[in-house]
């Protein structure tokens, strides 16, 4: 490739294609490639890393608090939770016909680690996805609420094709979070798929919000068109721990110092050679 075919690809920003000219020339030389397949070949490239970028970005927008991929799902720890059914939310057909989800269960259980899998999915399918904790949520609106500035961060919950609330019921919410949320789930409503996550019954998101009128009014239109996937079972991150317990183990935590054989403190702790009658004679 020539200096100048390669400054005329960056003015183009065709960077994918490109990276890839030169092994591409060399093949089609070798299979004797006509013009037509080389010129596919070449545009693949680019479309390919294009696609890739656009990935990127869309997962840092996302801005997902511990994204792993779903083939990481550890699904036979927890029985009550059907591989089947995940998986078939990760064809993200509930997010092309604008239906909810919600998954319910104790913390532990894996309901932030599917919904954020879930996320990339759609991601990676061209979807634009935004994931906040309840918590973000109420803090980005009483930013701009102070600011001034509700409709535009309101504007931010509104354009993603799949919005996602995770731990709601972690705590009871400030006054105002119920309309807020109220607003956010009122305006997506039947347009725009939102997936949520709470450790607490449907019965106490009066209490959580603070305000029973407004939670009878969100779940009355989440869960119209919502699938509801009760978790249950312990809690994932305290496995080790029970794995411990039940084997009669050490409880000692796993960032417990270790001594070295060789080291002061080791040698510290060996016991004292016991006493022979020599060794008793000889101190007489």
């Amino acid at each position: 490739m020539t200096d100048s075919l390669a400054t005329t690809l960056r003015q183009l920003r065709l960077s994918g294609l490109a990276q890839t000219l030169d092994v591409r020339l060399q093949e089609a030389a070798g299979h004797q490639l006509s013009h037509g397949e080389f010129l596919e070949l070449i545009l693949q490239d680019e479309l390919l890393v294009r696609g890739e970028r656009q990935i990127e970005r869309r997962v840092k927008a996302a801005q997902f608090r511990d994204l792993k991929p779903l083939d990481q799902f550890d699904f036979a720890f927890n029985p009550s939770i059907q591989k089947k059914q995940i998986f078939d939310l990760a064809t993200c057909r509930f997010v092309r016909e604008g239906r909810d989800v919600l998954l319910l269960g104790p913390p532990g259980t894996g309901k932030s680690f599917l919904v954020q899998a879930l996320g990339f999915q759609a991601i990676k399918q061209g979807f634009v996805v935004l994931y906040r904790s309840i918590f973000d949520v109420v803090r980005d609106f009483l930013h701009e609420e102070a600011l001034g500035e509700d409709a535009k961060v309101l504007s931010r919950y509104l354009k993603p094709d799949l919005l996602i609330i995770d731990d709601m019921g972690m705590k009871q919410l400030p006054r105002r979070s119920g309309e807020v949320l109220f607003e956010i789930v009122m305006r997506r409503y039947e347009t725009r798929s939102t997936m949520m996550t709470s450790n607490r019954p449907l019965e106490d998101w009066g209490k959580l919000v603070g305000d029973v009128p407004s939670a009878t009014a969100i779940l009355d239109r989440f869960l119209h068109h919502a699938e509801i996937i009760a978790i249950t079972g312990k809690s994932y991150r305290l496995r080790h721990q029970a794995a411990t317990a039940a084997a009669g183990g050490d409880p000692k935590p796993a960032n417990a110092p270790i001594s070295d054989p060789g080291s002061s403190t080791a040698r510290k702790r060996k016991t004292a050679p016991a006493e022979t009658p020599e060794t008793a004679a000889a101190t007489a």
